[in-house]
This record gives structure tokens, sequence and C-alpha cells, in this order.
């Protein structure tokens, strides 16, 4: 609330671009994932473009247990990060870009968080969470 009177922003602008940047978020992730990361049969045989791939997503296929590669690099994350927010100012003023990568970056630690879930929990304590690591994992292997 002081955020809304600092910047003269509403505060359902805020929450609308909170829940906006979780949508471009999970939009993002769902796109690079199926169409980037998983694209194995069109990489181009060159050592540049299998290695891209191998440590962008592959060494999460080949070591998909190892707790230390399963959330995106900070540094790759804050590069990816930056032309995404200059994108959003170039579109908007500076409160509702900003809302929209909180919301994008909430959405990211969300997925992150599950993903580490998924794959280093026992049981799940609820059912929904129990048939997302049998799907998971079946991805996997």
């Amino acid at each position: 609330l002081a955020y809304t009177a600092t910047l003269n922003i509403a505060p359902l602008a805020i929450l609308l671009g909170f829940v906006a940047g979780i949508f471009v978020w999970t939009l993002l992730e769902y796109t690079l994932h199926r169409w980037l990361f998983h694209l194995d049969e069109w990489v181009q045989f060159s050592w540049w473009s299998i290695t891209l791939h191998f440590l962008l997503h592959g060494v999460h296929h080949l070591l998909p247990m190892d707790p230390m590669r399963l959330v995106f690099p900070p540094v790759l994350t804050t590069l990816l990060a930056c032309p995404i927010y200059a994108a959003f100012r170039a579109a908007l003023p500076e409160p509702e870009a900003n809302c929209l990568l909180a919301g994008g970056l909430t959405g990211y630690m969300f997925y992150d968080l599950t993903h580490y879930y998924l794959h280093h929990s026992g049981k799940p304590f609820l059912s929904y969470f129990g048939e997302l690591k049998t799907y998971h994992l079946n991805h996997h292997y």
C-alpha cells in the first residue's frame, strides 16, 4: 500500500500486474521448456549448439536427482530477466513494469520450489502433488 501512495498507482493495478507477471512467467517457462529445451531432433550437430543445449537443460536430464542442478543458474536468470524487464519498461510505465516483474519472479520462485519438491520430496502430502511427481519423473525417465 505504501507503493501505491508513492507512485500513484491503484492497488488493483498492482494486483493485476502481479497476476499478469505470474501468467507471463508460466507462458514463458512452458514455451522455453516445450519448444527450446526439448527440440533434441532439431539441434544442429555443431559443438556450440550441442554444448549450449546440454548446459541449458540436458545436464538436468542426465542428472535429474542432483540437487545442485534443479534450478536455472542465477547468472543466467539475471541475463534473461534484464531484457524481459527492458521489454516491460518499453511497453509500460515503471510502476506497472515493476509489478509485472515482481509477479514473474514470484512465479519463477514457485516454479523452482515446486520443481525441487517434486524431485526431492518423499511421498507428497497431497494426492495432486503425488500425481504431479509421477508425471514429472516420467518426463525424466
